[in-house]
């Protein structure tokens, strides 16, 4: 399905918006899809994102999963709408262990302010990095409040 001029304008912003995200590069966070309601994102493990034991930090799996989930909330925001965090839950489920996690974040319901979003991170080595179907590591449900984006930039 070929996407719309809006759709694409839409892609785009959130793609401007994550590159933007200090964060994000610093923990080497990689785009691998956005479409209208859906944004998937992988972070690379290496040991600068890892705890003491070698796993993969559990505030580097939240901030993956709370990008990821606002990155899927604001594709479906308009033009000039950015959105914010307001409220996350994350059950951690396994240790992040592989080549990298991988971050699916799915809008649930999209409403003028209030936002609902799920994101799944799994971990994914060898074969799994290229089928997509790895171990699950976490489970994020979160609330994001839509906000303008030049009352964003004035901060």
């Amino acid at each position: 399905m070929t996407a719309t001029a809006d759709e694409t304008a839409a892609a785009d912003r959130v793609r401007d918006t994550l590159a933007r995200q200090g964060l994000l590069r610093t923990l080497g966070v990689e785009v691998v899809e956005v479409e209208p309601g859906r944004v998937v994102l992988d972070l690379p493990v290496r040991p600068e994102v890892a705890q003491q034991d070698g796993f993969v930090h559990a505030g580097a799996v939240t901030a993956l999963a709370d990008a990821a989930a606002g990155a899927a909330a604001q594709s479906m925001m308009p033009a000039g709408k950015n959105v914010l965090s307001v409220e996350f839950k994350v059950n951690l489920l396994s240790p992040g262990v592989g080549e990298r996690l991988r971050a699916a974040a799915t809008v649930v319901r999209s409403g003028r302010t209030i936002t609902v979003v799920t994101a799944a991170v799994e971990s994914l080595g060898g074969a799994d990095a290229t089928t997509g179907s790895g171990k699950p590591v976490a489970l994020m449900q979160a609330t994001m409040i839509a906000v303008d984006a030049a009352a964003a930039d004035r901060r």
